[in-house]
C-alpha cells in the first residue's frame, strides 16, 4: 500500500461545505467512524461562541517550543514572521488552525490579530493552546475554539515554525484543506477525500434523528423507533415529503 500524500489537495465543491452547517459534529463522528476514521474529534477545547457554527476548509501553523537561540519575536511582519505571513495569508473560508502542542502557557495569538484574519473572511479560528485579549477575541463573535486563556504573548513559549502543512491540533492530524466543523461541543476533522459523501450522509443522518427526536417528543417508545424499524422508516419518508 502506497504511503499517502499528506500534501494532497482535493477539491470540496461549496455545496459540500453547506450541507456540513446541518448536521452536529457527534452526527458527524457517527459518518466517520463508519468509515473507520475514529481520530476526528478535537477533544478539550473550548468554543468561545458556541453557538456560532464553524465550516471551513484548514490553513495551518506550527508552533514549536520556543527556544532562546531562535527569536521568535524578531520581523514581526508579514514578510519574515511565520506567524504574521499566515495572518496575512489565510482565504476566505478557511479555518485557521493553530497547532500550540496543547501548551496553554502563553497565547496563540492576541486579539489584533485574531481580527485581522476575520477580517480577511476567516471561516474561524482553533487552536489548542491558549489566546491572550480572550474577552476581546469573544468579542468578534466568531466561531473560535481554544484550550485555554493566557496574557503571556506567543513568543514566551511559541517558535512559529512552519505553514500549510499537516500538523497536529488536538491530539488530532489536520492537513491543509481538511474540513473542520464545530458546534457548541467542540471541532471535528473531516478528511478531505471523503468530505463530499460525509456531508450528504450526515445530513441524511441528522433529518432523520430529527423526526425520530419528535417522535420521541410525541411520548413514542423507543422500540422500533431508535433504531427505526420499517414502519418508523415509512412514517418517516412521508414526514420528509411534508417537510422538504
Amino acid at each position: 500500500m502506497p504511503y499517502p500524500d499528506l500534501t494532497q489537495r482535493v477539491a470540496v465543491s461549496a455545496e459540500t461545505l453547506a450541507l456540513f452547517h446541518t448536521p452536529s459534529t457527534a452526527t458527524i463522528s457517527a459518518q466517520l467512524m463508519k468509515r473507520g476514521v475514529r481520530s476526528a474529534f478535537m477533544a478539550n477545547l473550548t468554543p468561545l461562541n458556541p453557538e456560532q457554527r464553524l465550516v471551513g476548509r484548514a490553513y495551518t501553523l506550527r508552533y514549536l517550543p520556543a527556544r532562546e537561540d531562535f527569536d521568535g519575536s524578531l520581523g514581526l511582519d508579514d514578510l519574515t514572521n511565520i506567524q504574521r505571513k499566515g495572518v496575512e495569508e489565510v482565504g476566505t473560508g478557511e479555518v485557521f488552525v493553530v497547532d500550540a502542542r496543547g501548551d496553554t502557557g502563553a497565547g496563540s495569538m492576541g486579539e489584533i490579530l485574531a481580527a485581522r484574519i476575520l477580517k480577511r473572511g476567516a471561516a474561524g479560528i482553533v487552536t489548542d493552546g491558549a489566546f491572550r485579549d480572550t474577552p476581546g477575541i469573544r468579542a468578534l463573535g466568531a466561531p473560535i475554539y481554544c484550550r485555554g486563556m493566557h496574557a503571556y504573548m506567543n513568543t514566551t513559549r511559541h517558535f512559529a515554525a512552519d505553514l500549510q502543512i499537516p500538523v497536529a491540533c488536538a491530539g488530532v492530524m489536520v492537513c491543509p484543506g481538511d474540513v473542520l466543523v464545530g458546534d457548541g461541543e467542540g471541532v471535528i476533522v473531516v478528511p478531505q477525500a471523503m468530505a463530499a459523501e460525509v456531508a450528504r450522509d450526515a445530513a441524511a443522518q441528522e433529518m432523520l434523528e430529527t423526526f425520530i427526536r419528535e417522535q420521541i417528543d410525541s411520548g413514542a417508545s423507543i422500540r422500533g423507533v431508535y433504531p427505526p424499524n420499517a414502519e418508523t422508516l415509512a412514517a418517516f419518508a412521508q414526514w420528509k415529503t411534508r417537510n422538504e
